[in-house]
Formats: C-alpha cells, structure tokens, sequence
C-alpha cells in the first residue's frame, strides 16, 4: 500500500451494568450522556464547553410493520475506550490525518423479545459520531425499517443553513434562515425547476445541515460511511427545535431492509465556537473505513478541460449527433443518419482540446456527448437509452486514444445513464472494458430524471449500493470516478480513493439556468463540502452569456472569485471550465489556473463565515508552493491574509490577482488587478473584495 500508517493507540475496556454512563472528548470539551429512562427508551444528551448542545434526544427504530426497536431496552454492558493514529490519505487537502478520539459502546437488550441493539459513541475534540451496531442473534435476522427515530434535541431556534429534503435531487438553492421560519419558506423553494423532484412529506431539510446559534456557537450535522442504508434526511419540529432522522424510502415506503451483523452509517455533529474548525475537521473521513484498495499508485489527483459548457451557453452545440429522435439502442445504424452539424464531441474539435490541455499542462479533457443516444434521453419511461461502447460516426475513438497519447493527456470518458440505472448496471463490465482497452482511466457518471428501476429514488438503500457498486467495479479497472446527481459524499473517498469526486449539489451548470447567488459558494463548503470533494468546475471567464446568443443569463461572481473557487471548493479533480477563446483572452488570469495545485500537502482556514466569506490557503503536495483563495457575498469587504504558515526566515513572492476597484459580480466583473509583491511569514496582507468578489494569491519561493 502506498499509505503508510502512522499509529498510536490507547484503549482502556471495563464492562459495566447501568442505565447512565458519560465520557468526553480526548480534550474534555465535549461531554455525552447516555441513559435509559421511562419505558426502556435509549437517550442521549451533549454539553459543550459546559453548555448544552443537546437536550435528552431520543434513539432507536420502528420496525414494519409495527414493532418498537427503541423501547423496553436496558443496559447489558458498557465498553469505553480511546484510540489515536495518524494516517496518510492517498490524496486529500492534508498529507496526515489526526484520528485521535474516545469511544463509548453500549449494548442493549430488549427485555420482552431478546433483541440486541449496540450504539458506538465516539467523541473527537471537535464534534460526535454515532452509529447502530445489529449484532448476529438467533431471535433476530433481518428486518425491514419503518422509521428511524434518532433525534437532535437542540431546544434552540438556530440559524440554518438548508435545502428541502428531496429523494431525489441535492441541487436546491441553501435557503439561509430560522429553524422557525423554515415552514414558511420551504414551499416556494421547492418550486425550483429540477430535473428531478420527490420531496418528502413532512417538514424536512437535507443533511449536511449547518446551524448557528445566537451565542455563536456552529453545528454541522450530517451522516459519515453511508453503506447499505437510506440516505438521512432531517424532520424538523420548528416548535421544540428537535431534528431528528427521516431515512429516504423507496417507492413502496420502506426504508431499510436490514441483515443483522450490519452497521448503521455513523450520525455526525461537527460541534465549535470558530467557524473555521468546521471546515478544517477530518470527523467524516475519519469515521469511514480504510482504503480497501491495496495499489493506489494508479489513482491521480488531475486538472482538465473539456467539451462540456457550450452545451450550456447557447451557442448552439449539442450531446446529439443527429436530429432524428426515432432512435432504439442496438437497432439504430448512425450512419444512415443526417447529422445535425452542431455535434460538440466530434474529433476535429476534440483535437483541439487536447492540444490546449497539452500546450497548458493540464493532464485530461473530458468529452461529453460522444456516444450513441442522446437524440432520445427520455428519463423514466425509456430503459435501454444509450450505449457504452459505441461512439458516434464523426468520434474516432482509436484516432482519438493514439492523439492524446502522443500529447501526453488523457481522455475523461463520460457515462450519463439519464437515471436508467438498470441498463448501466447491464452495460457496466462491459464499458469499463472499453475504457481500459481505449485508454480512459477515469469516468464521470450522471444520473440526471427520475430513477430506473422505478421503484427507487436517487437516495435509496438499492441506489446507495449501487453507487458503491460502480465505484468498487471501476477500482477493478483502474478507473477513478466522478459521479453526478448521485447520493451526497459521506467520506467513502477514504475507503474508495478512486471515488476522486462528486457534483451531488447546485454547481456551476446553474449559473447557465435560473442561476446562484453571489452567496451560494460561500456556503457550499459548510454543507456539501463537509461530506466530500465536489466536482464544482469552476474558472468561467465569461459570465455574460448573452454573447453566445438565445441564452441571457449571467454569473453571480467576478473573473478573480472564479480562480478563488479553485482553493475554497475543495476537489481533487479540477476543471477549467470555461471556453478555450476565453482562456486565450484573459492569458494572464489564466496563468492562476494553469498553476494551481490539485493535490495538498496542509491546508489553513484563514477566515470563515457561512454565507458571509471563506479565505482557506494550501500548500501543493510535494512543492513548496502555497495559493490562497477568498470569496465574499453580495457584500464587499477587506480580507486579511495571514501567512505565518510560511517557513520562518525566507522570502516569498506573492502574485495577487485582485477584484479591480470598480468590479461587483453585476457591474464589470471582469474587471481585475494583477500585482506581485515579497513577503515573508510575518507579513499580513489586507485586500479589498469586491461584492460577489474574490481574490487568488500564488506564493513562490524567491530565487
């Protein structure tokens, strides 16, 4: 393996038979109590610094049809423990992870009917993880979930960070409000056109949720290692102020069909008064397992480009190769077919891409359209949509392959299944084979429309696994992926390292729709982000797009925010997403893109606010290079860049590209500075953002 574990580990066990125990974090700031009250309920409650986070919060299931899993219990045995490691990621925004944390396991009985249930409490210095152990026992094998009752009794009207809870879709615009306000504003937004839609019907909000209390204190709450279960959703009682955990059904309404001698995902509180150790907590990734993966030395951090948003501009390209809608997989001979001559993914322009890739240092393209079906991508009442294997006629995929490689790149393959997920699991060996005997090794899926098979949503247990399936399928190719519209990330990167990215929330493609607002990427990072690297392609230049014609929308950043996204929007795979003619505009704000790292050796939160700014500096993997990102609202502000994070004793230079002084994300956008300046690790830099703004900052050692 190329991870190498660096490990320290303390672990104290004592069996006790009570109906309350506690313990606290390795740092003692973080105290949970545990107890058995009334009718054999399991609770929970959570102190802070001396101040309660969570009133008594209740635990356990409701079985189907309808027998109690959370009452009737009494405490068989109590283990506390403690554990501390440091481990190497095979990639990530730090070289080392700190996993050091103290454990709580209690094991429970079921008075009338011998059930077993286990809870594993783990407490890290900045927050909680919990999850459900079903033990192997005779009285009890499988089981279907009616509901989960899991609860977060917060007993305060908090700032909320939120999106309706949808099966189906992550990509509403984050609603910023009161927990008590939510009831008043969650069906308006769910009015929000998307490809998509299976809201739940109770008043509910999506996890990662992030809250603030009036007392500044900052919760994220959300689920880590999500395997072999519905995906958690948050029911909200807006007069108590108790969130508590509403898994996504299926068709037929069943929530879970359980084997015993399974886990539950772990249920996590990232819990601090600074909201910058929100961002920088490993509580997710460090509550999943282990790489399984034993080689990873195939799997590699890359920068891209690719034929992808002139779908969006307007300007007439197109997925589709022929106009001709009357289009049956299999049966369909291409040939024979008119093009329509506004085909993007064609291999003249394909060259062209690669050849900028190769020119600029960026290491793949994506293509986007180059197979056959997308004359006819009718979601949910087509099954067999498009093939894996076969490319349209005027998409050389050997000629293509044999170009590439002699320029050095690679060539992402693209599978969107338009949600007929039946006929991509048929196809799916299949494709992958073709993607390693054409030289692809990475692949983004998209599961855009309502799902095949039709009794499941997005985030259902069958589609839970079925992204894992994917992902372990494509290890066995040595193919990485990116997956689209797919269940939000919960830290499996960690044990699948080739899972290098997901969309899974309200990206840049918006900007082209019914757009986002100027404060949507200084949110992202505190709630999609918490799970997971986001696939968010950033770096558009040109975000007028009523120069490409019919479509009038405009971008809700400046030129510079747009090279910031490249820092605070944390992803291993990076595109430049833009056209090739605006890059070769603007060659020396280009030149931030071309540099800028992908993989990190440390990462620093220099300032942070949800929804207000995020100014986060890196240090590339392996270089002694740093970049610094800001990015404010619709408000304008001054940011100071602290960079003590430089090495003592040394001089720097630092390349600023700035927000010009007349610049808003609504009026000259793209107007920016450029200015270099030397600095050392004493030195404190004060930039001006403008509104919708941001600023990118390259440090280099001076020669």
């Amino acid at each position: 393996m190329n991870k190498k574990l660096l490990c320290f580990c303390v672990s104290v066990l004592f069996v006790v038979i009570t109906s309350g125990q506690s313990f606290s974090s390795p740092d003692g700031q973080l105290k949970l109590n545990f107890k058995v009250e009334g009718e054999g309920i399991p609770f929970y409650s959570l102190h802070y610094k001396d101040k309660q986070v969570l009133k008594d919060s209740k635990l356990g299931f409701i079985l189907k049809p309808f027998m109690s899993y959370f009452s009737e219990f009494k405490v068989e045995a109590v283990e506390q423990s403690s554990f501390n490691e440091s481990w190497k990621p095979v990639w990530g925004p730090n070289k080392e992870v700190v996993n050091h944390y103290n454990e709580m396991l209690v094991h429970l009985v079921q008075n009338k009917t011998g059930w077993k249930l286990d809870i594993r409490f783990r407490l890290f210095d900045d927050g909680l993880g919990f999850r459900y152990e079903f033990p192997v026992q005779p009285e009890l094998r499988h089981f279907t979930i009616n509901n989960e009752l899991t609860s977060f009794n917060l007993g305060k009207d908090y700032k909320a960070f939120w999106i309706p809870a949808d099966y189906d879709t992550n990509e509403f615009p984050v609603t910023t409000s009161k927990l008590s306000e939510i009831s008043k504003l969650i069906d308006d937004v769910r009015k929000e056109s998307l490809a998509a839609k299976a809201p739940s019907k109770d008043l509910a909000v999506q996890t990662p949720l992030m809250l603030k209390s009036q007392d500044g204190l900052y919760i994220n709450i959300h689920e880590a290692a999500l395997v072999n279960f519905a995906a958690m959703t948050l029911n909200v009682d807006e007069n108590n102020f108790i969130l508590s955990s509403a898994l996504t059904p299926d068709k037929n309404g069943d929530k879970g069909f359980i084997q015993t001698g399974s886990v539950s995902p772990w249920r996590t509180m990232i819990i601090s008064s600074d909201a910058k150790k929100i961002l920088s907590s490993n509580l997710i990734v460090n509550l999943n397992e282990p790489s399984r993966i034993e080689d990873t030395s195939w799997i590699k951090p890359m920068k891209y480009i690719g034929v992808w948003w002139e779908y969006f501009t307007g300007g007439g390209s197109t997925w589709a190769y022929s106009d001709n809608q009357d289009i049956r997989i299999g049966e369909t001979d291409y040939r024979t077919l008119k093009p329509n001559g506004r085909h993007g993914a064609n291999t003249k322009h394909v060259k062209e891409y690669i050849d900028f890739a190769a020119e600029n240092g960026f290491d793949a393209v994506l293509v986007e359209g180059w197979n056959e079906g997308w004359e006819d991508n009718q979601a949910y009442r087509k099954e067999r949509i498009y093939s894996f294997t076969k490319a349209y006629p005027d998409f050389n995929v050997k000629e293509l392959h044999d170009y590439a490689k002699s320029k050095k790149v690679k060539i992402i393959m693209h599978h969107e299944t338009t949600s007929s997920v039946v006929d991509y699991e048929r196809q799916l060996k299949e494709s992958f084979q073709f993607m390693k005997d054409n030289g692809y090794d990475a692949v983004k899926t998209g599961y855009v429309g309502p799902m095949i098979p039709r009794s499941e949503h997005h985030d259902s247990q069958w589609m839970v696994n079925h992204y894992k399936y994917v992902t372990e399928t494509a290890a066995q190719y040595h193919i990485m992926v990116n997956s689209h519209e797919a269940v939000r990330s919960t830290g499996l990167h960690r044990t699948f390292p080739n899972w290098i990215a997901q969309e899974s929330a309200r990206g840049t493609e918006f900007e082209s729709f019914n757009g986002n607002r100027p404060d949507h990427t200084t949110i992202l990072p505190f709630t999609r982000l918490i799970g997971g690297p986001m696939d968010y392609t950033p770096g558009i230049f040109e975000g007028d797009l009523s120069t490409y014609g019919s479509n009038k929308a405009q971008l809700s950043t400046t030129l510079t925010k747009q090279l910031a996204l490249y820092i605070t929007m944390y992803s291993p795979l990076q595109m430049a997403a833009d056209l090739i003619h605006n890059y070769k505009k603007y060659p020396d704000a280009f030149q931030f893109i071309k540099d800028v790292a992908v993989d990190w050796d440390a990462s620093y939160i220099l300032e942070a606010e949800p929804g207000d700014y995020i100014t986060i500096a890196r240090k590339a993997r392996n270089k002694n290079e740093w970049f610094v990102g800001s990015i404010t609202d619709e408000n304008p502000r001054e940011a100071t860049v602290d960079v003590s994070f430089l090495p003592k004793g040394e001089k720097f230079e630092a390349v600023i590209y700035r927000d010009g002084k007349n610049a808003s994300w609504n009026h000259n956008p793209k107007s920016y500075e450029i200015s270099k300046q030397t600095i050392n690790s004493g030195s404190k830099l004060k930039i001006k953002v403008a509104p919708g703004g941001g600023f990118a900052i390259s440090i280099k050692p001076l020669k």
